[in-house]
């Protein structure tokens, strides 16, 4: 299963921080963004700002008080200079590709900004209450019959009843369920792990939206009948 339109999936993966710096070159032509070349990351903000600089393809020179070999020079096609340092929050989305988040000035407002998206202050959308109607009548057996014995080890999962509710919960174990994760936790894939769920007799309805709750790192999900639909599931009407 793939993480696009996930109705599971939140937020951005692998956030980082990238130095860039916003150049300015001959008068009629457009500022243009550069990192610095890697022989020049250990210069300080104060080292780069305002100073020239040369333009490579993908990459940027500061030239005073530098010592530049002439392979580098030759790879620069203009000269320039820095007006600004910026730090930029990159991610990757659900399908890989790089997603631009925004900018900070400093390197601290960078990083609280990524310390937020890594949600290193706490796990949040790992708990989840959903409507029941995502599952059929089956699915709806199969649940109520689980959470009353106690649920195989293999199924990666154990469910539950809510004291004084006919709500059922279920909490995930080894989640995310991806074949890397699986593999160092369990020594399985998620496609195993998906035909000992259908062997064992667990309805589709149920397989569904489990995996996709697992895929999207889900750790607590509840099933009750007066909570919301969540947008692109299933729904039964039983």
């Amino acid at each position: 299963m793939s993480q696009i339109d996930n109705p599971f999936a939140r937020g951005y993966q692998n956030p980082r921080i990238v130095r860039t710096l916003l150049i300015t070159y001959e008068n009629d032509c457009p500022p243009i963004w550069r990192p610095l070349h890697a022989s020049q990351i250990h210069l300080s903000d104060d080292q780069v700002a305002l100073f020239p600089c040369l333009i490579g393809k993908d990459f940027a020179l500061i030239t005073e008080g530098q010592e530049i070999s002439h392979e580098l020079e030759i790879q620069c096609e203009t000269v320039g200079i820095v007006r600004i340092v910026v730090y930029a929050i990159e991610a990757d989305d659900f399908d890989g590709r790089p997603v631009h988040v925004g900018d900070a000035y400093s390197e601290e407002a960078a990083r609280q900004v990524v310390r937020r998206l890594r949600f290193e202050t706490g796990y949040y959308s790992r708990c989840w209450e959903i409507s029941s109607a995502h599952l059929d009548a089956e699915a709806h057996r199969f649940l109520a019959e689980l959470a009353d014995i106690a649920t195989p080890t293999l199924f990666l999962f154990i469910a539950f009843r809510i004291p004084y509710s006919p709500a059922i919960g279920l909490k995930l174990i080894a989640t995310p369920w991806t074949d890397e994760n699986l593999r160092a936790v369990e020594g399985i894939t998620a496609k195993r792990l998906m035909q000992e769920h259908r062997k064992k007799g667990m309805p589709e309805s149920l397989v569904h939206v489990l995996h996709l709750a697992a895929l999207a790192d889900v750790r607590m999900l509840v099933f009750d009948a007066d909570a919301q639909v969540l947008d692109g599931l299933p729904i039964y009407d039983d």
